[in-house]
């Protein structure tokens, strides 16, 4: 069933005339005709009475009536829920980040809520190493990830750079001091991440590399729980930067970087390539972008001379 036929029958049904329904279609009289004979022979019914002058409907037509307005009404939604996802007044990003890559995204998502209050962010916890495969999946529409997939099918756009933090206890003897080098860290004792990664890899080949011992006492499933037990004085701990930017900043945590050991690494967003971009994906990227071009991220006071 045709909805410009529907819209014409509608027309006639309201106006009571085939040929007021031809005006106020801005249509000729033969093509509302035409329309409403085509509609009736695909449903096999007439509807209208012929005889009549004042475009009565028969029972068919009265039994159609309220579904044509029924299904012209869902077009019109359907038109109005497009318009507002255009429009960025409603809809929703879906993005899988992991325990490191989600405070990168914390500035970002204020950022894009304070533009567009409508859209729903939806930020889901995943294992750095299946991102890439959620996001070709289309489990998810964004990605955010540490480190820039071997996949043809996935664009990576690199968003912000990141790289280890030595974090102290604020009454650390360390406190002070301008520059710490790994042999200062012979003694300390470290609270670790028990992942494994490339980063602690090439962490344990620099102590290696200097002939310093490093002595790993606690190993913890959550950034979150280092960062803690740090804040006690149980140990220190080298962590991404990005994730300590708060404790540093408000004096609950020292942060140093370690002269042997500039790991940087790049955060990137990731996406199907080829794919067409929900409008709020699209938008949310465009925010990532522009906060980097513009330093609008936070950067952790650290003692790196």
């Amino acid at each position: 069933m045709d909805l410009n036929q529907l819209e014409v029958f509608l027309s006639v049904a309201e106006e009571k005339s085939f040929s007021k329904a031809a005006e106020v279609l801005n249509r000729t009289q033969p093509a509302v005709s035409q329309a409403i004979r085509r509609l009736e022979e695909e449903i096999g019914e007439t509807l209208f009475d012929r005889s009549s002058k004042d475009g009565t409907l028969t029972v068919a037509g009265e039994i159609l009536i309220d579904y044509a307005r029924q299904m012209l009404n869902l077009r019109r939604n359907a038109q109005s829920a497009l318009g507002e996802m255009r429009d960025l007044h409603s809809g929703k990003v879906t993005i899988s980040a992991n325990e490191h890559t989600v405070f990168y995204l914390l500035p970002v998502i204020e950022r894009f809520r304070r533009l567009y209050p409508k859209i729903k962010i939806e930020v889901r916890r995943g294992v750095a190493s299946r991102i890439p495969k959620e996001v070709t999946a289309r489990e998810v529409e964004l990605g955010v990830v540490s480190f820039k997939p071997n996949d043809e099918s996935i664009r990576s756009i690199s968003v912000m750079d990141d790289q280890l933090l030595l974090i102290t206890e604020p009454g650390h003897p360390f406190k002070g001091r301008r520059s710490i080098s790994v042999k200062d860290l012979k003694d300390e004792i470290f609270i670790a991440h028990n992942a494994p990664s490339p980063y602690r890899r090439r962490v344990i080949e620099t102590f290696e590399k200097y002939a310093t011992p490093l002595r790993i006492s606690i190993e913890l499933p959550s950034l979150e729980a280092i960062k803690r037990l740090v804040a006690t004085g149980v140990g220190i701990a080298l962590v991404p930067r990005l994730t300590a930017l708060e404790e540093v900043a408000s004096g609950k945590l020292l942060g140093f970087s370690v002269k042997e050991m500039k790991l940087e690494r790049k955060l990137n967003i990731i996406y199907r390539r080829g794919s067409v971009l929900s409008h709020a994906a699209h938008e949310f990227i465009k925010v990532a972008e522009a906060m980097v071009r513009h330093k609008k991220d936070i950067q952790p006071m650290v003692n790196d001379k």
